[in-house]
This record gives C-alpha cells, sequence and structure tokens, in this order.
C-alpha cells in the first residue's frame, strides 16, 4: 500500500471519530452548554468545528506518514501506533464526558490523561518521522488550550 493511501485512511479514520463524537457534542452544545457561565477567554461556539477538522486532518497525516516506515521500524511504529489509537479513543470520550454526560470535572480529570498521551504521541511519532512528530504541536497547543478552558468552566459552574 503506498504512504498516500495510508495518510487517506488515517485522515478519514480520524475525521470519523471527530464526526462521531461530535454527536455526544450536538447533545449538550445547544442545550446545557449555553446555560454555563464561560471565561473571558471562551471562543465562539463557530470556531470548534474548523479547528477540530483541522486538527484531524493533522493527526491523519502524521499517523499515516508513521505507519508507512512500518517495513523499517516495526516496533516503533506499532508502539506509536498504539499511543495514538489510545489518545484518539480519549479524544472521543471527552465529548461524552463532558456534553452527554454534563460532567465538567470527570472531563478535567480525562483531558489531563489525554494531553499527556497526545505528548507522549508526539515524542513517539518524533523518533519516527520527525514530519510527523511536528504535526502533533498544533493539536497539542490546542488541547493545552482546551484544557485550561475546561478547568475554568468546571471551577466557574461547580
Amino acid at each position: 500500500m503506498n504512504r498516500y493511501l495510508k495518510i487517506l485512511i488515517f485522515v478519514a479514520t480520524c475525521l470519523g471519530v471527530g464526526f462521531i463524537s461530535s454527536y455526544a457534542t450536538q447533545s449538550g452544545v445547544h442545550t446545557w452548554f449555553p446555560t454555563l457561565e464561560k471565561p473571558s477567554f471562551n471562543p465562539p461556539n463557530w470556531v470548534f468545528a474548523p479547528v477540530w477538522s483541522f486538527l484531524y486532518v493533522l493527526m491523519g497525516v502524521g499517523a499515516g506518514r508513521v505507519w508507512d516506515r512500518i517495513d523499517f521500524e516495526r516496533e516503533n511504529v506499532k508502539k506509536a501506533l498504539l499511543f495514538f489509537w489510545v489518545q484518539l479513543a480519549l479524544n472521543a470520550l471527552w465529548s461524552v464526558l463532558f456534553f452527554a454526560m454534563k460532567n465538567p470535572l470527570l472531563a478535567l480529570i480525562e483531558i489531563i490523561l489525554l494531553l499527556l498521551l497526545i505528548y507522549e504521541t508526539y515524542l513517539q511519532f518524533k523518533k519516527i518521522d520527525k514530519i510527523a512528530g511536528l504535526l502533533f504541536i498544533p493539536y497539542l497547543a490546542w488541547v493545552g488550550f482546551a484544557t485550561i478552558l475546561n478547568a475554568a468552566l468546571w471551577w466557574l459552574n461547580r
């Protein structure tokens, strides 16, 4: 399988996970979320969909580039992609915890774990393909911001 097909598979997978997790978001974003007190740095709702779409594409390209190295660094690639899958699952779980379950504290605990796993995925990817690692930096930065935002939302609405 060629590199571009591997990248396409991962991009489609990431966008698919984002699309599926958006169902959990929709249940609370229009009803519960507007009732919360928000910090001054809370972005407008329309920002989230394009930012996440862009980040899912970057994640998919990075993972596809790493997968493309499977024939040369099998064990490292398998380890890196394991971290990738775990962080992607946690990424989807956050929407369920925050929006569907309406539990900012549990979501905060989970997003801290997610942030750590994204960082580890970045480190693993960087060892295999520097560009793949670099593609995770915007994701790491956004989830860092999201962690602060989640903490502020929990604090203001506890």
